[in-house]
């Protein structure tokens, strides 16, 4: 017993060592002029993380932060011996609300901090979409497809060729209908197609059936801030701002005032990207 106490001592005296130890060598780290400027740097180039913002059954996304990694940043100037901005490493602070603790509300546009849009395509067992990524293509302009899960079975090497161009594509339904087993086979067949997993649902309006199914795989529920009708470049004339989610069906009209439409976007100074990037909460530090 006597010995299990002298090791019990040796241990606890070795801990009080190793703890002040560390105590001091940060001590003196936080007073190194390197450390100081860096910590000044920091106090004034750190970003606060934006929430999510939460209005009944709507979520919009947030944005990460950023900030200043003191470790590795002191490490790497200090190698230099000297205070140097350009060898500063960031690190970024996410958002106390971000959109992946929530998947039963829907999202309708995205964060609106940057001058982002997305073209959001519906296609259905019978669409034909040839003409429409003729003209993004033509446009260097990429677009998210919510394709029907037969429809996707029926055109595997157009989603190969689509997902090439940069097009991200989704499930919308199977043969219009919600069933779990048909719409996560289809979502798997998307993965296995472009090696990329889908995330998100597309609902034209307030759908329960769409959101909870949707919610019990994960999936983010996207409802277009502009749903274009007959005449799409009207549609979005009108209601285009930071942010929008613009939903078109494939028809004769879409396929006419596309063009037209990709370059008055283009015009106001908008970037038009797919759904990922528009809806994605990462900073993208630097």
């Amino acid at each position: 017993m006597k010995k299990l106490y002298q090791v019990l001592i040796v241990i606890g005296l070795s801990l009080i060592s190793f703890f002040y130890t560390e105590k001091v060598i940060d001590f003196i780290r936080d007073k190194d002029p390197i450390m100081k400027d860096i910590k000044k740097y920091d106090e004034e180039n750190r970003v606060d993380a934006v929430n999510a913002v939460i209005n009944k059954n709507k979520i919009t996304p947030g944005i990460a932060g950023k900030k200043v990694n003191y470790d590795k940043s002191f490490q790497k100037m200090k190698k230099y011996g000297t205070y140097n901005e350009s060898l500063t490493v960031f690190e970024e602070v996410e958002p106390a609300i971000s959109i992946d603790d929530y998947y039963d509300k829907y999202i309708s546009a995205g964060s609106g901090i940057n001058n982002d849009v997305s073209l959001v395509f519906e296609v259905t067992l019978h669409d034909n979409i040839s003409n429409i990524i003729d003209i993004l293509k033509t446009n260097n302009t990429t677009a998210t497809f919510f394709v029907d899960g037969l429809w996707l079975e029926n055109n595997k090497s157009l989603v190969t060729e689509m997902a090439s161009l940069g097009h991200e594509i989704e499930i919308l339904n199977y043969d219009n209908k919600y069933q779990e087993l048909y719409f996560s086979s289809s979502l798997n067949l998307v993965n296995s197609i472009t090696n990329i997993k889908p995330k998100y649902c597309y609902a034209r309006y307030d759908s329960k059936e769409v959101l909870e199914l949707c919610e019990k795989l994960k999936l983010h529920t996207i409802i277009p801030t502009i749903l274009t009708g007959n005449y799409p470049y009207n549609d979005v004339v009108k209601k285009l701002n930071k942010g929008s989610i613009i939903g078109f069906s494939i028809n004769s009209s879409s396929e006419i005032e596309l063009p037209t439409i990709i370059n008055y976007i283009k015009q106001k100074g908008y970037t038009i990207n797919t759904l990922d990037i528009l809806l994605s909460e990462a900073s993208n530090i630097k």
